[in-house]
């Protein structure tokens, strides 16, 4: 286990599936760098009469969603899945509309987001970009030491992407890599190097 976890205690991560239309999965895990354990998890699922009311109120209620989450649970992080690019067009724009007000809603309560691809949460989680559904189900099930299978899918695909993000703060902590978030400074170039072209 790293040092800094040592000294910090368990990391909570809120992760989110979002969903252009099906539910929104969302999931609490934290992690003190040697156990992982669910906190809280579910899914947000919009009825049909709202979405009706006006355009917006599907995005209304997932940003409301969200941010109640963080006030309930105060996690450490949020980590989120990033529009898979191999969609049409119009499913890939809903999708960047509700995590538009994912980012948002992280923004305005003051809380760090990490994206991570849809394959990366796989490879992360059961071992191979090309897991299924029910294949992350079962691999979240056992890492988190879950007595049931994480239902709907949609929360263990939050519960996935809450557990890649763990699993790379973990690495990047061990081995002192810079966060994602920081941007590398350039070397100064040696004298004996000679001067550049």
């Amino acid at each position: 286990m790293s040092e800094v976890l040592k000294i910090i205690g368990w990391l909570r991560v809120l992760g989110i599936d979002p969903a252009a239309a099906g539910p929104t999965g969302y999931g609490i895990v934290e992690s003190d760098g040697r156990h992982c354990r669910m906190i809280h998890y579910g899914a947000l699922k919009v009825a049909a009469k709202r979405q009706k009311e006006c355009v917006g109120a599907a995005l209304q209620d997932v940003h409301a969603r969200v941010c109640n989450l963080i006030d309930e649970f105060s996690p450490d992080a949020l980590a989120v899945e990033s529009v898979f690019t191999a969609l049409n067009m119009r499913t890939a724009l809903k999708l960047a509309e509700v995590r538009g007000v994912i980012l948002l809603a992280a923004a305005q309560c003051g809380v760090m987001v990490y994206s991570y691809a849809p394959r990366e949460v796989k490879a992360s989680v059961a071992g191979h970009g090309h897991a299924d559904k029910r294949q992350m189900q079962m691999m979240v099930r056992t890492l988190l030491s879950m007595n049931e299978t994480p239902e709907p899918s949609d929360a263990a695909d939050a519960l996935a992407v809450a557990l890649c993000h763990l699993q790379t703060e973990q690495a990047r902590l061990r081995f002192g890599l810079p966060g994602r978030n920081v941007v590398a400074k350039p070397r100064a170039r040696s004298a004996a190097a000679g001067p550049a072209n």
